[in-house]
């Protein structure tokens, strides 16, 4: 069986004693042709899943310290605490000798979470899947991630057609273009995988500073119902909250990011 693309590009290699080597690959690429942001955390979380003895993550903080760039990389990790129910870790994916990222993550086993429940929030309205609108083959030029990702929505957003509507608040489905089914660590990176909800705002791009996943579920298969939305862009910079519903209507992964506007 030939390996997924987000399995293989995510994958590291022991080199040492807490020490992974990975190669980043250029399939994964957001605005500005460097390798999308949820993609390098799920580097770093591969590594931890090695160290850390649960199978999930449940809440990850990255901070991006400079772009990264396709090729050569090294993840360090160190085990913070391990518990009976909870493990938490640290990583440093590592190029040329400079830190880029620094993710800190806690790990646990979704399957035996247990305990009161209880949810305000409801998946967005959107139409089924094959009656939504896609984005139109080859996406944006440049931005590879578009080629792994499929996204759809009730309309093409505004930004596409060079008409930003001005509202900062979208929703769509998404999904691997290739079938592979969504998981814990898929939905990390996924969380990343969209275009900024502030290309509405007429504003070109956004660099992440920092981006924190909480993932609460393991997800049924299928298309994944998303809303990203940001309220506030003050100075230049700005926060976008996103979650991710799966196709039995569970809300499986929130994530805020601090970014900086790009144009």
């Amino acid at each position: 069986m030939t390996e997924h693309p987000f399995d293989s590009d995510t994958r590291v290699e022991p080199l040492a004693e807490h020490s992974y080597a990975a190669t980043l690959t250029d399939r994964w690429n957001a605005l500005g042709g460097f390798p999308n942001g949820g993609y390098l955390l799920a580097v770093c979380l591969q590594a931890l899943r090695l160290e850390l003895p649960f199978p999930d993550p449940m809440v990850a903080s990255a901070s991006f310290l400079r772009p990264a760039a396709t090729g050569a990389a090294e993840v360090h990790t160190e085990v913070v605490r391990a518990g009976r129910r909870m493990a938490t870790g640290e990583a440093r994916l590592v190029q040329g000798g400079k830190e880029t990222v620094r993710v800190v993550a806690t790990f646990g086993d979704l399957a035996a979470a247990d305990g009161r429940t209880q949810v305000s929030g409801r998946p967005p309205d959107l139409p089924p899947p094959d009656d939504a609108v896609g984005l139109p083959d080859g996406g944006m030029p440049g931005i590879s991630i578009t080629e792994r990702v499929d996204y759809r929505a009730a309309a093409l957003p505004g930004w596409a057609q060079g008409r930003p509507t001005g509202e900062s608040d979208t929703a769509f489905w998404m999904r691997f273009r290739d079938g592979r089914e969504p998981d814990p660590l898929a939905l990390a990176a996924l969380v990343d995988a969209a275009a900024p909800a502030v290309l509405e705002l007429g504003i070109r791009g956004s660099a992440t500073i920092e981006l924190t996943v909480y993932v609460r579920g393991r997800p049924a298969p299928g298309w994944l119902a998303c809303r990203a939305a940001t309220r506030f862009v003050i100075d230049g910079y700005h926060e976008e909250d996103f979650e991710i519903w799966d196709s039995e209507g569970r809300l499986v992964a929130q994530s805020r990011q601090f970014a900086l506007v790009a144009g």
